[in-house]
């Protein structure tokens, strides 16, 4: 199951787990964006690829398509919660229904398609859900209070989530993936008053890049977290060692950043309440593939010491039977650098 998955990261990760040959539900409000995600996937070698129209901000509809793909496709054995939406502005320029809005998708569509996933693996004591994040979620940055917020809430909702599952003894995982800065189509559809066009925060990545970061925590839940990206990593030690330096520094870069030198076109798509992808197909790029990163050295370091970590926690075991395999969160000097 993976939510949002009409474009950008969501899209990308539709087409990493069809690589593989697994069957997907896949989850938007854009028709056109669903259809040419699910052909994609298809073409990449899914088994099985059916599109759900829902909202993740109505549980109803969320526990609505979980039974349609467990029908359709039998057990949900992973679940991706990438769906979001969000808005360019300053904080006093963002209605509170814009602001509640930005909520009701971006942190409570998480936790409703979390408690539906739960809801059907807890009972088979097996499943994975992954909750794909952002630096954002440890350092807010200007003109995304709302997105910044969700993003927090999601973090603190996560941690205190997988306390519980790990004290109930259950094999069912949640892990996070922390994001950097990706070339996704969200900069061309979200709501915005910025006068210039929104762009993300410099170093950009590809969002196979981030694809491949939720794959790999898919299949390796036992860690606490994963952060993509040598930006991801360099902005949350910066902002765990000095948050107040962060805090003048973003004061002074950080509108800038965000926006090119181009003027918002006035008529521009808006995803906020209706899909923008409803008769567009958008995929999973947007419009900074110049710019953009398609490796990370950083990823490919945290995911070597992450296999090192589960074959030494593996052999421990044997020798010592009982012993956990893989150990939640960084908990060494080396990757804590790597942002394992």
């Amino acid at each position: 199951m993976i939510t949002g998955a009409s474009g950008g990261i969501g899209r990308a990760c539709a087409a990493a787990f069809a690589a593989r040959g697994d069957r997907l539900a896949l989850i938007a409000r854009g028709r056109a964006g669903l259809d040419g995600a699910v052909h994609q996937a298809e073409r990449a070698g899914a088994a099985k690829a059916i599109a759900i129209e829902a909202d993740v901000a109505d549980p109803d509809a969320v526990e609505a398509a979980a039974r349609r793909a467990e029908e359709e496709l039998g057990p949900i054995d992973v679940w991706v919660n990438d769906a979001f939406s969000s808005v360019f502005a300053p904080f006093t320029e963002i209605t509170p229904e814009e602001f509640r809005r930005v909520t009701e998708v971006s942190y409570l569509g998480y936790v409703y398609a979390t408690g539906a996933a739960l809801r059907r693996m807890l009972p088979r004591g097996r499943g994975t859900v992954v909750q794909v994040g952002s630096a954002i979620a440890y350092r807010g940055i200007p003109l995304q209070t709302a997105y910044s917020g969700a993003k927090h809430a999601i973090q603190g909702w996560h941690e205190a989530l997988r306390c519980e599952l790990l004290a109930s003894g259950t094999a069912v995982r949640t892990t996070m993936v922390q994001m950097p800065a990706v070339n996704t189509p969200q900069f061309d559809w979200v709501r915005s008053r910025l006068p210039r066009r929104a762009q993300p925060v410099p170093p950009i990545y590809q969002p196979e890049i981030a694809a491949r970061a939720v794959l790999y925590a898919a299949d390796h839940p036992a860690r606490r977290e994963y952060w993509v990206g040598a930006s991801t990593v360099a902005t949350l030690i910066a902002n765990a060692v000095a948050p107040g330096l962060l805090d003048r520094y973003l004061a002074r870069t950080g509108f800038d950043s965000q926006q090119t030198h181009e003027p918002r076109p006035a008529d521009g798509p808006d995803n906020l309440f209706e899909p923008a992808d409803r008769d567009t197909d958008f995929g999973a790029h947007g419009r900074f593939d110049r710019k953009a990163r398609a490796r990370s050295r950083q990823q490919q370091a945290a995911h070597a010491l992450g296999s090192l970590d589960t074959a030494a926690a593996h052999t421990a075991g044997r020798v010592i039977p009982g012993l956990r395999p893989a150990l939640p969160g960084p908990h060494t000097a080396a990757e804590l650098a790597a942002g394992a």
